[in-house]
């Protein structure tokens, strides 16, 4: 795996991005190919690859991304109607970036989670 990806220059604020929220743990921004009204990416600051590389150590930035994603949905009027959030690993989990992220995704009824 990479020692960093385009996520890790985004937190570092080397490539431009719409952060909307940024802390010691984590950091959040809008997502460049929105898949809905409000559609945010949360990702720890240290790189994780997948949910697979996760360990004890990482327990209180995940943790933080469950937090983070709550505040910025009622920042976004979202939380009231609802929301989803999806962490995707590895190839068959639709991953694209190999620096686990947490897509908060909501303005509208998404509808079923998988076509059957």
């Amino acid at each position: 795996m990479a020692d960093e990806t385009i996520f890790s220059k985004i937190i570092r604020k080397e490539i431009p991005a719409d952060i909307i929220y940024q802390d010691e743990l984590v950091t959040a921004f809008n997502d460049i190919n929105p898949q809905a009204p409000t559609h945010i990416l949360i990702v720890p600051n240290i790189l994780i690859p997948t949910v697979n590389d996760t360990n004890k150590e990482h327990e209180q930035a995940l943790g933080r991304m469950i937090t983070v994603a709550a505040k910025l949905a009622k920042q976004q009027d979202i939380a009231e109607d609802g929301y989803r959030l999806i962490i995707n690993c590895n190839k068959h989990g639709g991953q694209e970036v190999y620096h686990i992220h947490m897509h908060l995704l909501g303005g509208k009824p998404l509808g079923p989670m998988l076509t059957r």
